[in-house]
């Protein structure tokens, strides 16, 4: 289960989406073409990404945000990225520029620090943008829970493409993360699922203060957790509740 776009359009250009979107590209783009698969290119991450020991040792706090920026591989990178397209604009559009930036940075180093809780001891380098766009997923969830959101499922040779409400595909997402997070052993690497669900509510609290500036839960009364933009049938009044445009 794939999401491959949604039907909630922003009403302003996401610089700042596309700005981290970029970033990310560039930096995996640049390190693994110059270092290649081996020694240099571990080292690199090493030295960058976070490390749960030297977090507990009180070193190395940068790399709370340095990891946020470095990818093992084309899939991970670009996994991450097309949640980070399909997600970000519409928080970035609710926020404003520097607001969905910092939002988005916090949310990643909370991340970060929900890992480390799970395995403070541990030496495997954890890096990745993914806690902190689980962040965003976790605020959009606030914001537009009924948004409708394009899956792409694979079952071996059949596939389809169709639309579910925001809250059931990121409610599956968050389960999961959850889940594999208590199944699996944190000693063997692999996937940060700590990070991903600690990232998700990190985002999902710190989207409140804009929920309730959009008019909290009238927000949700009004537009049924649809988003707020005239294609979707109702307009915003000057205090951000929507007003339903009848037809």
């Amino acid at each position: 289960m794939l999401p491959i776009r949604d039907h909630n359009p922003s009403g302003r250009t996401p610089y700042v989406t596309y700005t981290l979107i970029a970033i990310n590209v560039l930096i995996f783009l640049a390190f693994n073409l110059s270092l290649g698969d081996g020694h240099a290119l571990n080292v690199f991450y090493y030295d960058w990404g976070m490390v749960p020991l030297h977090i507990s040792r009180g070193q190395d706090f940068y790399t709370l945000v340095t990891s946020q920026f470095l990818h093992g591989g084309i899939m991970h990178i670009g996994g991450n990225m097309l949640f980070l397209w399909i997600f970000g604009d519409n928080m970035e559009d609710e926020m404003g520029h520097i607001g969905f930036l910092i939002f988005y940075l916090v949310s990643g180093v909370f991340a970060a620090l929900a890992q480390w809780i799970v395995e403070p001891s541990s030496t495997i380098v954890t890096i990745g943008a993914s806690g902190a766009i689980a962040g965003v997923m976790g605020g959009y969830l606030l914001l537009f829970p009924k948004a409708k959101v394009d899956i792409l499922l694979i079952l071996i040779v059949f596939f389809r493409i169709f639309p579910i409400p925001a809250w059931v595909m990121l409610g599956v997402w968050f389960a999961l993360q959850v889940g594999n997070g208590v199944v699996s052993d944190p000693d063997l690497g692999g996937v940060a699922y700590w990070a991903h669900a600690g990232g998700f509510m990190v985002g999902l609290i710190l989207a409140i203060p804009t929920f309730l500036k959009l008019g909290g839960f009238s927000y949700w009364q009004v537009n049924h957790g649809k988003p707020p933009h005239p294609d979707a049938e109702y307009e915003l009044t000057s205090s951000r509740i929507p007003r339903v445009r009848r037809k």
